[in-house]
């Protein structure tokens, strides 16, 4: 198995505070991110935020940390935004995807932290790789939609992909100081989130408030909806491949409802190691931001005594059909990775909306995979293409369907 990209870059060496943009820094793992850089004004310092709706949260933000840089999606929030900054700062303001994508690209940042969620967050991402960035991914549907892009963007720009997601920081950690070709295997955790061990007849009647209650994490409206579906699982399994350079069958997941083991890579000798810790972004957000060092992060340390047990079972495939259905499309390639995340944003939104039930999320993916001809996608523009046009059928299946 081999890296995304070689884990060398001048900022690595660099004496001096590391600059930082972050883009979704409104979301769960921005304001996690800003956490950890207000805990370490020595080493980091923010010189660009990029917020899509919460303006109030976003002027908060910039003026406690008074960075150059501000984006936002429209001109009318632009405008929302100037209203709420304080008299005598005045960042510039960027606007829609021109503008995120030169928050990700700026000479003066070291670090990216690409947080949005979902398919939005590609292009800039791509754009931060693309010009060689040290890119610290919080945006697994990147790489579900575009991992050759972004290894071949690695290779030309020398640009180095930290993972964020626990599940691949975990990876990362257990890889260091060994050789990545002994390796034979990736176990990803999963929590099983809240449905685990409920019936069928009681998961369909699954209300949105139900399955936004994380057990362990606490993670913005998409990802903990994925999380009670095992989507998140899914599109990991993928994410994993691109990272690591692993085949299919060598990325495995078991349920470990304690969330304390966050992921095990083993080795040819059948050794496994593991990476434990609270469950709280800040600590692989911490390891990115301050690779190869640790930074300071102040949480509730981890103690196995008062844990008591850690448990581990097999994912059960009638409860969590989306995980099948990500190795299905992962397997399928060409397109069938773009329809399966398109799809599930289209699902994830409409549950969370009223307009289907949780068991649908996974019906109407599996109808839009079954539809999908083996089309190549040889670039971006295919890529974002195929993204719309998934997203056009599956509204119009919810139309003429009951879900």
């Amino acid at each position: 198995m081999k890296y995304i990209s070689p884990l060398s870059s001048p900022v690595f060496g660099r004496p001096g505070p590391r600059s930082l943009s972050i883009l979704g820094s409104t979301g769960s793992i921005g304001t996690s991110a800003l956490r950890v850089v207000s805990k370490n004004r020595q080493s980091l310092m923010v010189t660009a935020l990029a917020g899509a709706r919460n303006m109030e949260l976003l002027a908060r933000q910039a003026e406690m940390f008074r960075p150059k840089y501000l984006g936002v999606l429209t001109a009318e929030k632009a405008g929302e935004l100037r209203s709420l900054l304080p008299s005598g700062y005045a960042p510039e303001i960027v606007v829609g995807q021109e503008g995120y994508t030169a928050l990700a690209t700026l000479p003066e940042a070291d670090l990216i932290l690409a947080a949005q969620v979902g398919a939005a967050g590609l292009v800039p991402a791509l754009a931060a790789a693309r010009a060689g960035k040290v890119l610290c991914l919080a945006n697994k549907e990147a790489l579900v939609l575009a991992g050759g892009l972004f290894r071949e963007a690695c290779q030309a720009s020398g640009a180095v992909v930290l993972p964020v997601d626990s599940e691949h920081n975990a990876l990362f950690q257990a890889f260091a100081g060994h050789d990545g070709r002994q390796a034979s295997r990736l176990i990803l955790t999963a929590s099983g989130g809240p449905f685990r061990t409920w019936p069928a007849e009681r998961i369909r009647a699954v209300t949105p408030a139900q399955a936004l209650k994380h057990p362990n994490w606490s993670m913005g409206a998409k990802i903990s909806i994925d999380s009670a579906t095992m989507m998140n699982k899914g599109l990991e399994i993928i994410e994993a491949v691109h990272l690591y350079g692993a085949a299919p069958d060598e990325v495995d997941v078991v349920v470990h409802p304690q969330s304390i083991v966050h992921s095990l890579v083993e080795y040819e000798d059948g050794s496994q190691l593991a990476h434990l810790g609270m469950p709280d972004m800040e600590i692989p957000i911490g390891y990115c931001l301050g690779y190869p060092d640790r930074l300071h992060i102040g949480l509730e340390r981890l103690d196995l005594a008062r844990v008591g047990t850690l448990t581990f079972e097999a994912p059960d495939p009638d409860r969590f059909p989306c995980l099948r259905l990500a190795r299905e499309a992962l397997v399928a390639g060409s397109g069938h990775p773009v329809v399966l995340n398109a799809a599930n944003e289209v699902a994830v939104q409409a549950f969370l909306d009223g307009r289907i039930s949780f068991p649908g999320i996974a019906h109407l993916i599996e109808e839009m995979l079954a539809a999908q001809p083996l089309t190549s996608t040889q670039g971006l523009e295919d890529i974002l293409a195929l993204d719309a046009q998934t997203r056009t059928r599956s509204e119009a299946a919810m139309e003429r369907g009951e879900w």
